[in-house]
This record gives C-alpha cells, structure tokens and sequence, in this order.
C-alpha cells in the first residue's frame, strides 16, 4: 500500500517550490528580533492544512504582549491511521533575521529557485521539516491509503528564541497530545547524505559580558579605561574554557565542549572616543558531562583576573540555560524505525549521533518520550543565501510515509 504514496511524493515538485514560496514570503520573526511573531505564516498553515484534507486541526495560543495578536500560534494536525499510535512531525514556524543583505545573491523573503535548490530565509532551518511533513499528509488524503500508524503535524513558534512560546507551552497546555507510545521525528538537524540520526544534545549556556571602564577622549587614553579593550582580552581569556572542559564524546560532533564568541553590541557612535562600556555574548554547548554551574562559575573566574588586569568591571548574566535531557535510546522504537526505513527507502545506513545544536526534541526528551531528530540537510542553517534541496526533501518525506506502515 506505501508505493502509490512514495510515488505520488515523488510528482510533487512543484507543491515544494509552491509551499516553499509561500513560506518564505511569510517572515516569522519573534519580537526578540524586531518581528511581528509567526501569526501570518501560521494563518497560511491554518489553511493550507484545511485544503489538503487534515483533521484533527487544533490550535495552542500562547499569550505574549509584545506582539500584535497577543499570542504566539501553535498548531496541531492529523491524518487518522488503522492505529491510534501516532508518528508526530514537529517543526518550527520561526526563522531568524536575515543577517547582512549584501551578502545574499537576491531578497531573503522572496524565494529564488535554481536547479534542484531554493533559497531564502528560512528554507532549510525550518521550512524543509514543514514541507516534508506537508507532503505526507497530503500524499495520504491524495491517494486515500490509510496508513498503519496515524500522522501527527505538530508546528510550533519560538525555537529560535528560546522556546518559551512554543513545544514547552503546547506540552504543558495539552499533555496528553503526544502519548508515551507515539512516535516523534524531529526534522531539524541533519547531514547532506541523510545517515545523520541525532538521539542526543549537549547542554547550552548563554552569556552576556557587559564590560566597563570609563569614557574619555580619544587622545588622551590614559584618563580614561577602555572598555573595548578589556572585553577583547576578556574574549581571548575565556579560551581557557576549552583547557578545562577538555573531555570528548565521539558521539557529539564536534567531540568537545565548544565555547563561542557571537554577538557583540555597539559601544560608541565616533571614532574619537575611547568607549567605557562594552557588551559581548558567549554561546556555550556543553558535554552533559559537565555542570553548566561549573562553566558559569569558571568564566567568573576568568573575567574577574582580566577585570583586575585592565581596571575595568565584568559582569556576567546568564541568557539563556538549558540542562541536556537523557538522550533517546539507540533500541526505542522511534530510532529503530527510521533505520528502517533509511534502509528500505533510501539504501542508507543511519548513523546515531549527538549534536551542539539544541531542538525542540529536547522538550520531549525532558518528558521521557524518545525522540529521533532527523533531516537531509545541506546543511547551512542562519547563512547568507541559505538553501535547501528539491530532491531531498522529497526523499525525506518517502521516508517519513514508510514508517507510517
């Protein structure tokens, strides 16, 4: 019964560049990021599910003022199987800002298409999970083949901004939507050859340095202390981070704790003034072997020597923390089933991995419910001219409806 519906898929290129295009020219930046939130991509969702014959539609508003609706939208979809048992697709609404338009070849929010690949926001990092999930569900109403197991589409707002409006709030709102017995796919990470099975994450710890001197003329330095250049050695001296959370994991990649500089906020507006204040950002992913107080307390140390060393004062607040959950296990139903049909559909053999980069399945994981967090991926998530494939979102999708039976 799956091979009309890995056929009718594989027609279907023409409704991934259609729902791509739709998708990108719909922007779903959270306020975080000067953005109106994910309401109109999600309208579009709302509806688009409604013509291709979901049931089930259910929505999960999360109130939050910044934004002009007063919520953040969370959907969810069925397509009802022989069994109540559900494979759940999640993926997430929300993209992050374009970054430097003179470094993308066209409009970020305008979808650009070149042989097997489309470009824009958002594309790949998460618009390739919603499609692929898209394409499932309406390949089974299209054909009218009901599947062993039923499909669950589940997309959700502010991934990219914390969580906070999204999975969390959706599971702690309706608990019972996803049952320990379902099955839940992530689309979310990935490699090109699609062998990547992410089953575990590291730990992730945002920080913000705020770092102050005292402002002066730029001619004479020496009556004033310059924040910039404390903040500068303060970056280079928290290397020291990599020295003493050395251990590696061979299933993480990279194998080791990372420690990364990123973004850094403007101090002052001319050239002629030595600035007395400097902010910098720390985004740290971490072995779960590590407590993320013994990082905190590690960079403490660190900036306080480089403080007394230049004269200035370095303050640390914690932005953003999230504690590894237990990783999936290699035997859960979940994972064994996607190796599966890897096999069976693609010719593959998954690989089990663990990655830095922290999704929505750690929400799940939290709970107690395996989760597998799988994609084709080029992968180049947040760059300048970011794509994604044709073809392998297609393929994904095949895979996808074979673990349906």
């Amino acid at each position: 019964m799956r091979t009309p519906i890995l056929a009718h898929i594989a027609s279907q290129k023409n409704a991934v560049i259609t729902w791509q295009r739709e998708l990108t020219s719909r922007p779903a930046l959270g306020p975080e990021n000067q953005g109106r939130g994910e309401h109109e991509k999600a309208r579009w969702l709302h509806d688009e599910l409604i013509r291709i014959g979901a049931s089930s539609i259910v929505q999960y508003p999360a109130a939050d003022p910044r934004v002009p609706e007063k919520n953040r939208p969370n959907i969810s979809a069925r397509i009802r199987g022989k069994q109540d048992q559900t494979l759940w697709l999640i993926a997430h609404m929300d993209v992050v800002p374009e970054g430097n338009l003179a470094l993308w070849k066209s409009d970020p929010f305008t979808l650009r298409v070149d042989g097997d690949y489309v470009y824009g926001r958002g594309v790949e990092d998460n618009q390739q999970a919603i499609v692929t999930a898209l394409l499932v569900a309406e390949a089974l109403t299209a054909t009218s083949i009901t599947p062993e197991r039923s499909l669950g589409l589940l997309f959700v707002s502010d991934e990219e901004t914390g969580m906070t409006y999204g999975l969390p709030h959706v599971l702690h709102t309706a608990p019972e939507l996803i049952k320990p017995t379902d099955l839940v796919l992530v689309p979310d990470m990935g490699n090109s050859t699609g062998t990547m099975v992410e089953i575990a994450e590291k730990s992730c710890l945002w920080l913000k340095f705020t770092v102050s001197g005292k402002q002066c003329h730029a001619s004479t330095p020496e009556q004033g202390v310059n924040s910039l250049v404390a903040a500068s050695a303060c970056v280079l001296a928290l290397e020291e981070l990599y020295r003493r959370f050395r251990e590696k994991d061979p299933l993480y990649s990279p194998s080791w704790s990372t420690f990364v500089p990123s973004k850094k906020e403007a101090n002052v507006d001319n050239i002629n003034t030595l600035p007395g204040r400097d902010v910098f950002y720390l985004d740290c992913r971490v072995l779960p072997k590590y407590a993320l107080d013994d990082v905190l307390q590690a960079s403490k140390e660190i900036a306080a020597t480089v403080a007394q060393d230049y004269s200035a004062t370095i303050a640390i607040e914690i932005v953003h923390d999230a504690v590894a959950p237990p990783q999936t296990p290699a035997d859960s139903e979940v994972v064994q089933r996607l190796l599966h049909s890897l096999r069976t559909v693609r010719g593959v053999e998954g690989v089990l991995s663990g990655a830095g980069g922290q999704t929505v399945a750690s929400c799940l994981r939290h709970k107690g419910i395996p989760t597998a967090v799988w994609s084709t991926l080029v992968p180049n998530p947040h760059t300048p001219n970011e794509r994604s494939s044709i073809s392998q979102t297609i393929a994904d999708a095949q895979v996808v409806a074979d673990m349906l039976f």
